[in-house]
Formats: structure tokens, sequence, C-alpha cells
């Protein structure tokens, strides 16, 4: 149980402290449908993670979802990995579909954040002008 909470409070404060900027891209991004549908899988595919490590690596949830984390964005510190079979086979299936997903929600974000500075500029009345023209 210290484990959920633990993780309740870790999501708060990421949540809390992620860049104003990335937040806006994000619910600015949610009104379109097929991101909506990115978004789902993403939160599905880490939440299928941490309930599967937390079952059958028998890791605490905050560990589960750590785990889920580092793998899907490639980062892998080395201080957790799955001993069982099981866990090692999945994580091998988990690494190859959800990297694509990740992938591709950090492409629409971003994207979203460059098209809300385009439009931030054309309010400032400041045009997209090549360098030189600056």
């Amino acid at each position: 149980m210290i484990g959920a909470a633990a993780a309740a409070i870790l999501l708060l404060v990421v949540l809390v402290l992620v860049p104003l900027r990335f937040a806006r891209a994000v619910r600015r991004s949610l009104r379109d449908p097929e991101f909506r549908g990115l978004f789902v899988l993403v939160i599905v595919t880490l939440g299928a993670g941490t309930l599967f490590y937390w079952r059958v690596e028998g890791w605490s949830l905050l560990d589960s979802f750590y785990f889920s984390s580092i793998t899907l964005t490639t980062v892998g510190y080395g201080d957790l990995a799955p001993e069982t079979a099981a866990g090692k086979l999945f994580t091998v299936f988990y690494i190859f579909t959800g990297i694509g997903l990740i992938v591709a929600f950090a492409n629409a974000v971003a994207s979203a954040a460059v098209q809300q500075r385009d439009e931030g500029r054309g309010l400032l009345g400041r045009r997209n002008r090549p360098p030189e023209d600056r």
C-alpha cells in the first residue's frame, strides 16, 4: 500500500513540475481524437507494464511503474531487471511495442508545441521570417 501512495505522490509531483509549455501542448492536443487515442494507448501500456511487473516479478507498484517508464523511454538504468522467464519475455515484447508508442506520442506533443509557438508568434506580430531579415 505504501508503494501505491508513493507512486501517487510521485505522479502528482511530476505533474506539478512538468514545464508549462509541455502541459499546454498536451492539453491542446487532447482536443484531437487521434491524439487522445494515442494518449490512452500510452497510459494503458504504462499501466499494463506496471501491473505485470507488480504481479509477476513481485515488485512494488512504484518500482514496477519506474521500470515500465525507464524501459519505454529507453533510459534503462540497469538497477532493476526481470528475473522470471515470463518477465524477460514480456519485456522483449513490451519494448518492441511500447517504444513506437512513446516515439509517436513525443512526436505529437512536439508538433503541437511547435504549432502553438508559431501561432503565438503570429499573435505578437512576429512572422516566421528568414534569419537574415531579423
